[in-house]
């Protein structure tokens, strides 16, 4: 069984399905992409290890690694192995030294661990033959969903709004957020478990850091 790498190439909202997100893979020697639709949970947890983002209390798939570090188990692969009714499943790749054992998992599941371990995201080409698409095609879609991003903000203003507003954070003169306040942002983001929000918080830190 021939396998093909795979790296991640983004992560964002589910326009199909609400509360959930696609996770976007990309085939590393070709130009097909295989998006996956994960749950919160397993997206925040893939976006703070990727972020490189600490949270206060370790997650599940934390405990995992921890748990396989005790028990000198390394994680040496994650496969995306088989598509069946729409439904995807993965396999992670373990070691204890003396044998090598695969380990079902769901493929949200089985990237976030693998994330934690460093070890190479692959899948078959039956895979990428039924449910991958071609650049092209990702490229039309990401620009239909920027055009409706464009409609939502134009629908979210509410002038008569009785609510008191809350005041808005200081700005520098280019109309920025503050740095201080934007470091505020993200530990009051990590402190709640925001790590969605805490991760888009780093990267307009780290894009002000360039």
């Amino acid at each position: 069984m021939k396998k093909i790498p795979l790296e991640i190439l983004g992560l964002s909202s589910s326009q199909s399905q609400s509360g959930s997100f696609a996770l976007i893979l990309g085939e590393k020697t070709g130009n097909r992409r295989l998006p996956i639709i994960i749950g919160m949970f397993e997206a925040q947890s893939i976006a703070i290890q990727i972020e490189k983002i600490s949270p206060n209390r370790p997650l599940t798939h934390d405990l995992f690694r921890s748990f396989a570090e005790q028990v000198h188990v390394a994680v040496l692969e994650v496969v995306i192995s088989d598509l069946k009714e729409g439904v995807f499943y993965s396999k992670i790749v373990c070691s204890d030294g003396a044998s090598t054992f695969e380990l079902d998992s769901r493929p949200s599941d089985a990237i976030a661990i693998g994330l934690r371990f460093g070890v190479p995201i692959f899948t078959v080409e039956s895979v990428l033959s039924e449910a991958g698409i071609i650049l092209s095609d990702l490229d039309e879609t990401d620009t239909d969903d920027s055009d409706d991003d464009d409609d939502d903000d134009d629908t979210d203003t509410d002038t008569d709004s009785d609510e008191p507003r809350a005041t808005p954070p200081p700005r520098e003169p280019s109309g920025q957020v503050s740095l201080d306040e934007l470091t505020k942002m993200l530990a009051q983001a990590l402190e709640r478990e925001d790590y969605e929000k805490a991760a888009k918080i780093r990267d307009e830190l780290n894009k002000r850091d360039d």
